[in-house]
């Protein structure tokens, strides 16, 4: 079994297309924006729902760059918290101050 660095270094770990809500509302919620669209596209003239459309992904695009930062900082933050325990291990042993 390869490493996790050997994995994410030859372009076989893809974060973001593995991570998605497991909360039991998300599909649910997915299917009712589904069909509102799908209402909204009924509704308004061709190029009216193209300028929702165009929103819609301007917001998308918003929204992923958000998860992009978010999991930055969270792998940041882990890492940083990984260095602290690593260093202050010798004190937990002795128990230092």
């Amino acid at each position: 079994m390869k490493s996790i660095l050997e994995e994410l270094y030859n372009g076989n770990i893809y974060p973001a297309e593995l991570i998605f809500p497991k909360a039991p509302e998300y599909r649910p919620l997915n299917k009712r924006i589904s069909d509102t669209l799908e209402m909204w596209q009924k509704k308004l003239p061709e190029d009216d729902y193209n300028q929702l459309d165009n929103l819609l992904d301007l917001h998308s695009q918003s929204s992923s760059m958000e998860a992009s930062e978010s999991f930055l900082y969270g792998f940041r933050l882990g890492a940083l918290i990984m260095i602290e325990v690593l260093t202050e291990k010798e004190k937990l042993v002795r128990g230092e101050d």
